[in-house]
């Protein structure tokens, strides 16, 4: 549930100090050129959608393109696990919510839920481990404190993942 406070909408947390709600990191439509021959979005696409919906995610934890370029860091996915729940077609709203599952020291757990926004059916849900990294030593390195905690406090515990 969100709280409303003024114009701003602030996530609630539950008892144990974790988001209850995920976050909104995208919202877009299937186009035509999307689909693949049997009418409904490639694969491809997809993992295109949810790509763009974790920079955002990646963002409000402060992982943003300003702090990659000037402390010389990146962020490299080491694995993800896609499941197809229901086809898109060509002119279906989708919406992605996503959260954080686990932080560790140099690694983020985190997820995507992609729904159709007419039905509401979840059409696909996303599974990504990252790791952060040096760019210039091109190996993994420790997140700052301060994302870290950012990063804390966009966990959740979602049903089904």
């Amino acid at each position: 549930m969100l709280a409303v406070h003024g114009n701003r909408r602030e996530p609630q947390t539950g008892l144990d100090g974790k988001m209850t709600e995920k976050t909104i990191t995208y919202r877009g439509v299937v186009y035509p050129w999307h689909c693949d021959h049997i009418g409904h979005m490639n694969v491809m696409w997809y993992a295109g959608k949810f790509d763009a919906a974790t920079w955002h995610l990646l963002a409000q934890a402060g992982i943003t393109p300003s702090y990659l370029r000037q402390h010389q860091r990146g962020m490299a996915a080491v694995e993800q696990n896609i499941t197809y729940k229901r086809e898109l077609r060509a002119g279906d709203i989708v919406t992605i919510r996503s959260g954080i599952l686990e932080v560790k020291d140099k690694v983020m757990r985190f997820f995507h839920e992609m729904r159709n926004e007419e039905t509401g059916e979840i059409a696909a849900v996303t599974t990504l481990t990252g790791v952060h990294m040096d760019t210039r030593a091109r190996a993994a390195c420790s997140f700052p404190e301060e994302i870290r905690t950012r990063a804390q406090e966009l966990t959740v515990t979602p049903e089904g993942v």
